[in-house]
């Protein structure tokens, strides 16, 4: 940490400046009191938790003594994080060590691999998703945006913080760590040739659900390397669902 602890939270609007100072830093930060109260109760290290005068009572209680709370008036709070912050708290954690995606897998019945997921508030959301359908973790690709970053915490409302998480190498070589651990790999697809989702066997297979980017979608190598390729079936007229939406009904049909 820096001498000054509130630099942990100084230029939040800053998306590219933010992710390098929080990767050399080795921390993040959660915003708004569900996604602190979340890390509070997770096993991530608090380091810091900057709140404006009217949260500071309702931060202190959920913090304790497991950081300091630093209190300051909302227009400063608004000066340092860089823009017109309403949600009245912020903390900062240190990651910790990445986790092995192997060892999460180990035992699991349904777990969740994505492809290619760039966009910070999907992966929030399929964090949320995952959390309340009971998946057991979720294997990100290199190319899958970082879930600790800000906007994703504060969209999983701080889910992901609690569901266990890993990088896994490329796909669809990368796959490889979930076939070893006995899952059938299932890859999500609006292609009309998939079979739909709900017409897979109910046969209590653990199982690997494997989601791509809106627009693109999973690579070709990617998909030829699954089990199955399912399908939900949609309307005339209506081609895809918004991907964290398409894995919450996946989830439920899965689980």
């Amino acid at each position: 940490m820096t001498g000054d602890p509130l630099d942990d939270f100084r230029a939040l609007n800053d998306p590219e400046s933010r992710r390098a100072v929080e990767r050399r830093g080795g921390f993040f930060v959660a915003e708004g009191m569900l996604a602190v109260e979340a890390l509070v109760a997770s096993p991530y290290r608090v380091r810091t938790v900057l709140a404006d005068e009217r949260w500071a009572d309702r931060a202190r209680a959920a913090v304790g003594d497991r950081a300091p709370v630093v209190v300051r008036p909302a227009a400063e709070v608004a000066a340092i994080a860089g823009f017109a912050f309403h949600r009245g708290v912020l903390a900062s954690a240190d990651r910790g060590s990445p986790a092995e995606p192997a060892a999460l897998v180990a035992g699991s019945r349904l777990v969740a691999v994505t492809e290619g997921l760039g966009d910070h508030e999907n992966l929030g959301a399929l964090f949320r998703n995952a959390a309340a359908f009971g998946v057991d973790a979720v294997l990100l690709d290199p190319t899958t945006a970082d879930p600790l970053y800000r906007r994703s915490v504060r969209v999983s409302l701080g889910h992901v913080l609690r569901v266990p998480f890993a990088r896994l190498p490329v796909l669809p070589g990368g796959l490889e760590v979930v076939r070893s651990a006995g899952l059938e790999v299932v890859a999500l697809t609006p292609a009309a040739d998939a079979m739909p989702l709900a017409d897979l066997p109910r046969d209590g297979r653990p199982r690997a659900l494997v989601v791509g980017a809106e627009g693109p979608g999973l690579t070709a190598a990617t998909l030829a390397a699954a089990d199955h390729r399912a399908r939900i079936p949609l309307a005339a007229g209506v081609d895809s669902l918004n991907v964290a939406t398409a894995a919450a009904i996946a989830f439920h049909l899965l689980s």
